[in-house]
């Protein structure tokens, strides 16, 4: 049974920074990894996409260069660095994998997801 827990989320000021962790099992360990958020508009949109089976990681246009995504195999924990944050980045983040090895771009695309964790920007 897959199981994604999102930790991480905070309320902070423009400019600042914050570190989100997901912790996983179960999963499919060459399988997409991701991460969303899903902000005022209720569509939850892909941020970051993982491609365990070869390392490449691809990221949306408004979070290119101040996000970064990496992972602890050992402790089958997903990172996602949140750095210069700005309001507009407000939204519910959450993790997802897919059992998709490629193709996982998305939020359709994944199959199971974390309940979320809320990151509060103020300027």
């Amino acid at each position: 049974q897959v199981q994604l827990q999102e930790s991480g989320g905070d309320s902070v000021q423009a400019g600042e920074s914050l570190r989100l962790s997901c912790v996983s099992s179960g999963h499919c360990k060459e399988c997409c990894m991701g991460w969303f958020r899903q902000g005022s508009d209720q569509q939850r949109e892909r941020v970051a996409t993982f491609y365990p089976r070869t390392g490449a990681t691809v990221y949306s246009d408004s979070v290119k260069g101040r996000f970064t995504m990496s992972q602890d195999l050992a402790k089958n924990t997903l990172y996602l660095q949140l750095d210069s944050l700005k309001v507009e980045d407000s939204a519910m983040y959450y993790c997802a994998t897919a059992t998709l090895v490629f193709g996982c771009n998305g939020p359709e695309s994944f199959a199971f997801w974390g309940q979320g964790t809320q990151v509060t920007v103020s300027s």
